[in-house]
């Protein structure tokens, strides 16, 4: 798979597993300009905006670590545009949801929620 396989296939394991934990998943793919959210979720009055980062081996670490102060700055951004449109939403969370995969195999699922630096 090329990068771009590899992170499709990571955002639907990862709204499977969202979907599984009781989330709804209301957007995927949601961009303002040139920022992006992954996966805009809810739960429970909870709107989560979740960062999804996939990788097919550990030579360059766990996917998790690439989310940087930049993409949460992106995040960030996005989020507010996001919420501007929809103010219904009282509580907001920012998630991230790490795939580790083998070819088609599926490794490690790893959910971290409330990140925010």
């Amino acid at each position: 798979m090329n990068k771009q396989q590899t992170g499709r296939k990571g955002e639907d394991i990862a709204v499977q597993y969202l979907q599984n934990q009781g989330f709804r998943v209301l957007e995927r793919n949601w961009r303002f300009g040139h920022c992006e959210i992954d996966i805009i979720a809810c739960r429970g009055g909870m709107l989560h905006f979740v960062e999804v980062k996939t990788r097919s081996g550990l030579r360059y670490g766990y996917p998790e670590a690439s989310i940087n102060r930049l993409k949460m700055k992106h995040l960030r951004v996005a989020a507010a545009a996001f919420h501007y449109r929809h103010p219904k939403w009282k509580y907001i969370q920012f998630d991230a949801l790490s795939v580790l995969l083998q070819g088609e195999t599926i490794l490690e699922i790893r959910f971290f929620e409330d990140i925010y630096y």
